[in-house]
């Protein structure tokens, strides 16, 4: 999946979340981040903490890279 802004960032993560049957809840309680960060994340708010988000992207096993467009 491409990701070009907050809201396919955090499309990714809910269906990475979802195709391992966690719960937001389960995320929460395994980060130590609130729910609420974690809903706001998945709905893309666009000022959510980088930092954090790239921490739940690795939890669930997801690699984020940046490549120079051609």
């Amino acid at each position: 999946m491409k990701i070009t802004d907050a809201a396919s960032f955090g499309q990714a993560i809910k269906n990475r979340r979802k195709e391992l049957k966690y719960t937001q809840g389960f995320v929460s309680e395994f980060t130590g981040f609130s729910v609420s960060f974690i809903s706001d994340l998945e709905r893309g708010k666009p000022t959510a903490e980088l930092g954090k988000a790239l921490y739940i992207a690795e939890t669930l096993g997801l690699d984020v890279r940046m490549d120079a467009r051609e």
